[in-house]
């Protein structure tokens, strides 16, 4: 516990952590920004829309949006471990601890705690946003109905276990801007190429994002089809498997390798 508080403490002594936050909560704000403000608007040419605010689907599709937290705790985890050789503080670190593999578990834990953190202040804002737009509009607020509970354990799971792969990454490339830079390339463009192209979804729904989509996935039909991918249990076997094996990643790469 000594080590992970200390860890925490490297991150919470410094402005990163709160920016990346408020950033996050910007960004999950104008996703549902869009969905509030489009919602009910029928598509052109016959092309169903979003639904109405007073509709369970509304609350489905807008309880979805602090997903988007995953690529700012990914981040956060990539800088957690690159800063430590970036700064050469890693050696301070483990002439502390020469136990390295108790020092990249403290880490692990501690990005878990943090991404929760931010999982669950995108829900926070999204209850913020979607319960007066659901009663102004005259509907029914759902927080147990429609799977509404899975979606949001999804957000919260993706979000913790986006920090693991963002350590293991961290872990792995150490120089920090190479693995920030691959890990924004790899979520918006591969893995958006490999959701977006009919023929490649097949491969698309194992990647992680495509696994976490499958958590928290909503059957609406907003006139882009739907969309292939694994079960929610198939999608959350795989999201662990993923978080599991960078964890495996960030310790072999950290326990073996000189850090001078």
């Amino acid at each position: 516990m000594a080590l992970v508080r200390s860890e925490l403490q490297k991150l919470f002594t410094t402005r990163l952590w709160w920016i990346m936050l408020i950033v996050m909560l910007l960004f999950t704000g104008l996703n549902l920004g869009f969905l509030i403000g489009f919602a009910g608007v029928e598509g052109t040419q016959g092309a169903p829309g979003l639904p109405g605010r007073e509709t369970l689907a509304f609350q489905q599709s807008a309880w979805t949006a602090g997903a988007g937290s995953s690529i700012f705790v990914m981040v956060l985890g990539i800088i957690m471990m690159t800063s430590e050789y970036r700064y050469q503080t890693i050696t301070t670190t483990f002439l502390a601890t020469p136990r390295r593999s108790r020092v990249v578990t403290a880490k692990l834990v501690a990005g878990l705690l943090v991404g929760l953190l931010f999982g669950v202040a995108a829900l926070l804002l999204t209850a913020a946003a979607v319960i007066p737009s659901v009663l102004i509009a005259g509907g029914e607020v759902a927080l147990l109905d429609g799977g509404i509970p899975r979606i949001m354990l999804g957000v919260v799971a993706t979000s913790a276990l986006y920090t693991l792969f963002g350590i293991g990454l961290g872990a792995l490339v150490r120089n920090q801007i190479a693995a920030v830079v691959g890990a924004i390339v790899w979520v918006f463009v591969v893995e958006s190429l490999l959701a977006a192209v009919p023929a490649l979804q097949t491969v698309g729904k194992f990647t992680p994002s495509g696994a976490a989509r499958s958590l928290i996935a909503v059957q609406i039909d907003s006139g882009f089809g739907q969309a292939d991918l694994l079960p929610s249990w198939a999608g959350a076997s795989v999201l662990v498997a993923y978080a599991l094996i960078f964890a495996l990643i960030a310790s072999l790469t950290t326990v073996r390798r000189d850090i001078t």
